[in-house]
């Protein structure tokens, strides 16, 4: 029911000393009741049985002390409508009677009713906030990844979890202080500057490349990457610190040739991800391609970052590896820093954990496969030049056919000369099975002709 104005009652009742409606005025918020059906009838008649002695009482404290005091009286429409009226009875006077003045309490209840349901839902608010932090708080200690939280007007660390603090060594404070840590007094001083652009750039930007940071007493190499949260006492640094640790290397293999240095020397591109995708090494190769200038700007992103489809690539190549532990031949769009793109295949394998908790990726340029030479070139031409004199002789079906064909046994000619005949790389090259390019050897009548082929490798 709509409030009324300040100051004006909602109901104005006209009675005789007796207490019989003789008039009735109602305010707009009771507009839409009819009640002209109360005049000439007792007032206790339109009342609840509650309100009936409370009536009456206030018809006498009129005749007797001019003016009545409040009094809350259960008032009945004639459409059942009940409304809690608080009357006041003044006595007119001889035969002018009592006029009775009323106003609804029903804007009262419901506010009343709404204070209730407000402080309802702040306790539940308060309750479902303090599960939150129970489970934020069970997880940050419970995390095996070291975890910082640093204040970014000052750069001390106001919590760190158990692992980070076993990993990088951090001293107990002393007892009353909780001030935190100061974070550049865990970082090697000629770092100092790099961390502090790193962390700019994460407060404007909202994040920022993972970065090479030598932390704690004994200065050992962590990746670290950071991200903006934000508090009720000022943004905070949310630091993340995973181990840096060499690739394995195969048993027996001689110290002065690690397999890193020489993924590193690879001339096909590689990186290790971490189960969301996320870059954590990368060698030269991978960062030519991308045209990234040091791999501090590549480790922390995505892979997807520089894929055609980021969404869908890296989401079909991640499943397909934690569900068959390797992918073969992905095929995709590489997208590099300036805007260039290539095409690439991407092999990826999982390592030995279920589901993998590491994923090594190989990126190949295919753009420039079969780059056809010159003189292949001059032969093609040839064929198809043969092809175009038969225009009108020759039905356009058979001579897509015919042209299909040259295309085809050209591109499978190429693909021999360069493996050398070797018919295992050449279906590679062309992205054929052994068996389809066997059968179309045998179709355009290949199969006879022979090339220098080393033992072993047909």
């Amino acid at each position: 029911m709509a409030a009324n104005t300040i100051g004006q009652p909602d109901i104005t009742l006209k009675l005789d000393a007796e207490g019989v409606i003789q008039e009735v005025n109602v305010s707009e918020a009771l507009g839409a009741e009819d009640v002209s059906g109360w005049i000439g009838r007792h007032w206790t008649d339109t009342v609840g049985d509650v309100g009936i002695p409370k009536v009456r009482r206030l018809v006498e404290d009129a005749r007797t002390s001019r003016v009545a005091g409040f009094r809350q009286v259960p008032q009945r429409f004639p459409s059942g409508l009940e409304v809690l009226i608080e009357y006041t009875t003044v006595w007119l006077g001889g035969k002018a009677g009592v006029i009775a003045i009323g106003r609804s309490l029903q804007v009262v209840a419901d506010l009343q009713s709404r204070l209730v349901a407000a402080q309802q839902a702040m306790e539940r608010d308060y309750w479902k906030l303090r599960e939150v932090e129970t489970r934020y708080r069970l997880l940050f200690n419970a995390a095996t990844e070291a975890v910082l939280l640093v204040r970014a007007s000052d750069l001390r660390i106001v919590e760190a979890n158990p692992a980070a603090i076993s990993a990088l060594g951090l001293a107990p404070l002393p007892a009353g202080r909780n001030d935190g840590w100061p974070l550049l007094g865990e970082v090697s001083p000629d770092e100092h500057d790099r961390l502090q652009e790193a962390l700019l750039r994460v407060r404007s930007h909202g994040k920022a490349p993972g970065m090479l940071l030598h932390l704690g007493v004994t200065r050992e190499p962590w990746l670290v990457r950071a991200s903006l949260v934000r508090a009720e006492g000022g943004p905070l640094f949310l630091l993340q610190l995973g181990v840096v640790g060499a690739l394995p290397t195969a048993a027996g293999e001689a110290s002065d040739c690690p397999v890193e240095r020489l993924i590193e020397r690879s001339p096909d591109a590689f990186c290790v991800l971490d189960p969301a995708g996320v870059v954590l090494r990368a060698n030269r190769a991978f960062l030519d391609l991308v045209q990234a200038t040091a791999e501090a700007n590549v480790i922390g992103e995505r892979l997807g970052r520089w894929l055609a489809r980021p969404g869908a690539d890296l989401t079909v190549l991640l499943a397909s590896v934690q569900r068959h532990g390797v992918v073969r031949l992905f095929a995709t769009t590489l997208l590099s820093e300036l805007g260039n793109d290539t095409d690439v295949e991407i092999s990826a394998v999982g390592n030995e954990d279920h589901p993998p908790t590491r994923i090594g990726v190989l990126i190949r340029d295919v753009g420039r496969r079969l780059a056809p030479t010159p003189a292949a070139e001059q032969r093609l031409g040839a064929v198809v030049g043969a092809l175009t004199e038969q225009v009108g002789r020759t039905s356009l079906r058979a001579l897509v056919r015919e042209t299909v064909g040259a295309v085809e046994r050209h591109y499978i000619d190429a693909a021999l000369e360069l493996t050398g005949g070797n018919r295992t790389a050449a279906a590679e090259l062309l992205g054929l099975s052994r068996q389809s390019l066997y059968s179309k050897l045998d179709r355009y009548g290949m199969d006879g002709e022979s090339r220098a082929v080393a033992p072993g490798t047909a």
